[in-house]
């Protein structure tokens, strides 16, 4: 009886798919491990094991619409809502500071995620619309914590506010004042987050960024109202009405 000298080899590749969305890109490592032995013949054996990197990036989005019902003065709403941006008041001069005519910076309100305290600037800009204006996201920077802030490289935000009111009903002594608002960030998730499922994380800022939608938005529309009514009575000053809370 001959025994023949047995050998192994061990081979390793690795492969990348990328589809279309990067949210679920993700690389697998594939390890093969080969057995090689001679008896009277050659016997291989193979065994694959597949590892796979989980995505590394967290999406977020938030819906919202609010509406008030205003009651019309002498002065309509209609020609309220089509004015020019530089018209604006600022509304709330504590968090909301004019940069030119039609762009303006948010201080939001500052908020907890996880453990890490948050306080967004928003950098919007106006557009006139025919029975309205929207509001649109141009950037976007966190202040807080350093962690906080070295997330600012790490994260797309994409923001839009439309605000209108229904034209046909001009004549009607009350309005519908109404704002449709969209919140969507997608980031990238830190290291000290990555064995927090996906999920968790997903869901803990979509939460977040309805609340603040819920908090907002009221308040936004309130105050919108109000100004509505100074600008309707022949109060040129249109001071800023908010304390802060916006």
């Amino acid at each position: 009886m001959a025994l023949g000298a047995s050998s192994s080899t061990i081979s390793l590749s690795s492969v990348t798919f990328q589809p279309r969305s990067s949210r679920n890109s993700f690389s697998v490592k594939q390890f093969s491990l080969n057995f090689s032995a001679s008896v009277s013949e050659p016997q291989k054996h193979s065994v694959g094991v597949f590892a796979a990197i989980l995505p590394s990036k967290a999406r977020f989005v938030a819906r919202r619409r609010e509406r008030v019902s205003v009651q019309q003065l002498e002065r309509p709403l209609i020609q309220y809502m089509r004015l020019p941006a530089s018209q604006y008041s600022v509304l709330d001069a504590e968090r909301i500071e004019r940069v030119d005519d039609k762009t303006f910076r948010c201080h939001v309100y500052r908020f907890k995620f996880f453990y890490f305290e948050i306080c967004p600037v928003l950098l919007v800009r106006v557009e006139e619309q025919a029975d309205g204006c929207s509001i649109k996201l141009l950037s976007c920077k966190l202040e807080g914590s350093p962690i906080v802030v070295a997330q600012n490289e790490k994260f797309d935000a994409f923001m839009e506010n439309q605000i209108s009111c229904d034209s046909r009903q001009n004549n009607s002594s009350v309005q519908q004042l109404t704002s449709d608002a969209v919140i969507e960030v997608s980031i990238e998730i830190p290291f000290a987050f990555r064995a927090i499922p996906i999920e968790a994380i997903e869901s803990t800022g979509t939460q977040v960024l309805e609340q603040i939608l819920k908090l907002m938005l009221p308040r936004f529309m309130a105050q919108l109202a109000k100004d509505y009514q100074a600008w309707a009575s022949g109060d040129t000053s249109r001071q800023a009405l908010g304390t802060g809370q916006i």
